[in-house]
């Protein structure tokens, strides 16, 4: 059996099937994601989903579904499902007989006598989705009808039925070509195999997406079905239905099919789930790779890609893709600050600690492949230029005190990771001294030393450790106050102190990391990550559900957070060594079972604070995988 594998008793039960989504992407930023039933539960659901950039920078939801007709003597069943008011429509999960995900998605349907194989995968550099159907038993002639849903809106928005849509179509090899608004790309749809294309324009109203109505947002749409592609099948044929911006030739589909199935890694294994996930979050477009943040709604971060890319690349031996994403990072570099999101003139740079993730993602570099000389000679003058603007003072506030501890914030603004803001302004501002930017502060300085050997470095780093202790730690406490603010000090249990347990450079004696850990690993650790703030807490928030406005609270006060396991793991070995290896390999292997729930082969974003830790979030995040991707690798190399 597969590792990945459901059954016809979980497909149809929409409770149960609902709950999973898949999500491929592609190199060049183009994404399908629905759920294992097919059926679209969200907005940024969908078939093909891609950059539009003669638009803006937020992608599109070109292709929203296809549902598929199997006819035999007279006789249609349809296969598609889609949820309208009061009801799911058509019910073709009901034909359902199973899904593997080895290495893509892969349902079968049993229709009577009919057994139905669909197979999903993307275009490696094309902004193009196939789909592969195969006849594996049929006692009749049999009929593949296909209606495609085209959506042509951002996948932040909802389309409507309006005037303006461009019903016509124009006639390509094997297929038809459809741009429903002149701004948009046209978007080809064709077949291998010759087949006809019957115009039927309709507009099917009100399909809704029932996580949009638990997120709180708007949920229904409207979605345009230009009529439909119909074709004969003969037991043990395979038939390709390819929608790409771009015009395919319909006599290599198959060999186009097989050679993207042969670059696959399988997901044979929960190591190898891991792999094939870290892989979809790398993005070449034009020039530049980047690290999207996570799916299906985020795009790129600074502080998301300074974290995630060590995991995502050099613990699986791509050291050129991660030097890839530094430069692209680095070009982007703005006085001594990256933009905490977006590029150029749309990029925000409220990011305190970005530019310090960038010193340690470079020590990781370093640490894994032994070769400093590179980083000397591409990065070093950047990392004098970030040390010069924090020692000076930048924007936001930013700047060095007297004592050398790092302060940053205004109000209004949210600077650290914890950066969520709602109507009140931001959950957490943390205006002042947080624990964590400090502790990145003395590793990037004692990094830039052990590179330079400038004495002036060294001696503003020695005084920056004395400032640390003095102002964070308190003995009878046991750990570090959360952040700083003159007299004001947070004694907030939160996980951010992990850091200066787990940075190569640690401003804490070996008694102060043992102290630290056991508060963390007593009151933060799960299952599934570190809490956010402890339950012992007022403020704690056990459960992330409802409004914006409800999710936000919850997000930094007790939500729980998968990819500060990483820290908690290197500083938790770092002190035990072997005798601390299988508590966190106990650790790693616990999410073993989660790779079919939520997002099918991938970690969430979050998960509850409370048991039973239900995922929630983003479906796929790349500081998640790529911190369990790191601690593979430090167990490994202990």
């Amino acid at each position: 059996m597969s590792y990945i594998h459901f059954d016809k008793s979980q497909l149809i039960n929409l409770n149960y099937s609902l709950d999973r989504e898949i999500i491929r992407t592609n190199r060049g930023g183009s994404y399908t994601s629905t759920t294992i039933i097919g059926c679209n539960t969200r907005k940024y659901h969908g078939l093909l989903v891609s950059p539009q950039p003669q638009i803006d920078t937020q992608l599109h939801v070109l292709l929203s579904t296809v549902h598929e007709t199997v006819i035999q003597r007279g006789a249609s069943f349809n296969l598609g499902i889609n949820k309208y008011p009061g009801n799911y429509s058509p019910r073709g999960h009901k034909y359902l007989e199973d899904f593997v995900s080895e290495p893509i998605p892969k349902l079968t349907y049993r229709v009577g006598g009919v057994l139905l194989q669909k197979e999903l995968i993307l275009d490696t550099n094309r902004d193009r989705v196939m789909i592969r159907y195969t006849l594996l038993e049929a006692h009749s002639p049999t009929k593949i009808r296909i209606s495609p849903f085209l959506a042509f809106r951002g996948y932040h928005n909802l389309s409507k039925e309006n005037e303006k849509v461009n019903r016509d179509f124009q006639k390509v090899s094997n297929g038809a070509v459809f741009q429903l608004y002149p701004e948009y790309s046209p978007l080809f749809m064709q077949l291998s195999k010759k087949s006809g294309f019957v115009s039927n324009p309709n507009w099917y109203h009100n399909v809704e997406y029932i996580l949009e109505r638990e997120r709180g947002y708007e949920y229904q749409e409207d979605l345009f079905v230009p009529g439909y592609f119909e074709f004969d099948i003969e037991k043990g044929e395979s038939v390709i239905f390819s929608a790409g911006l771009t015009e395919a030739d319909p006599g290599t589909r198959q060999r186009a099919f097989e050679k993207e199935l042969a670059r696959r890694i399988p997901r044979n294994n929960f190591e190898n789930c891991l792999k094939n996930s870290a892989g979809q979050f790398i993005q070449k477009r034009d020039g530049k790779t980047h690290v999207i943040a996570g799916y299906p709604w985020f795009g790129w971060w600074g502080r998301d890609t300074f974290i995630a890319v060590p995991g995502l690349t050099l613990a699986n031996g791509d050291k050129e893709v991660f030097l890839d994403i530094i430069d692209t990072m680095v070009a982007d570099l703005h006085g001594a600050l990256f933009p905490n999101v977006g590029s150029g003139v749309m990029r925000n740079m409220n990011s305190m600690d970005a530019p310090l993730w960038f010193f340690w993602s470079l020590q990781q570099y370093v640490e894994v492949t032994g070769d400093d000389k590179t980083i000397k000679k591409r990065y070093v003058e950047k990392m004098k230029g970030i040390i010069d603007g924090y020692r000076s003072g930048t924007d936001f506030n930013i700047h060095m005190m007297e004592n050398g501890l790092m302060y940053g914030g205004e109000e209004g603004i949210a600077l650290t990771w914890m950066d969520a803001v709602n109507s009140d302004g931001p959950v957490t501002p943390r205006i002042g001294c947080p624990v964590e930017i400090n502790a990145l502060w003395y590793n990037a300085l004692r990094f830039y030393h052990e590179l330079t050997s400038e004495q002036e470095i060294f001696d503003l780093a020695e005084k920056v450790k004395s400032s640390f202790n003095e102002v964070f730690w308190d003995e009878k406490r046991g750990y570090l106050a959360d952040y700083v603010d003159g007299d004001f000090k947070d004694w907030a249990i939160r996980p951010n102190m992990v850091f200066a347990t787990s940075l190569p450079y640690s401003p804490l004696e070996e008694g102060q990391m043992d102290s630290v850990l056991e508060i963390v690993k007593s009151k933060l650790l799960t299952t599934r990550g570190l809490r956010s703030l402890s339950p012992d807490d007022p403020g704690y928030k056990g459960y992330y559900f409802g409004n914006q406005y409800t999710r936000d609270v919850a997000y930094h006060n007790g939500t729980v957070w998968p990819w500060l396991l990483g820290h908690f793991a290197e500083g938790y070995l770092k002190l035990h060594g072997k005798s601390g290896k299988n508590f966190i390999e106990k650790i790693i292997k616990g999410f073993d079972g989660v790779m079919s729930q939520y997002g099918v082969g991938a970690i969430a974003e979050i998960y509850d604070g409370d048991p039973p830790h239900r995922p929630k979030g983003a479906i796929s995040q790349a500081w998640s995988i790529g911190e369990l991707l790191r601690m593979m690798y430090l167990v490994n190399k202990v």
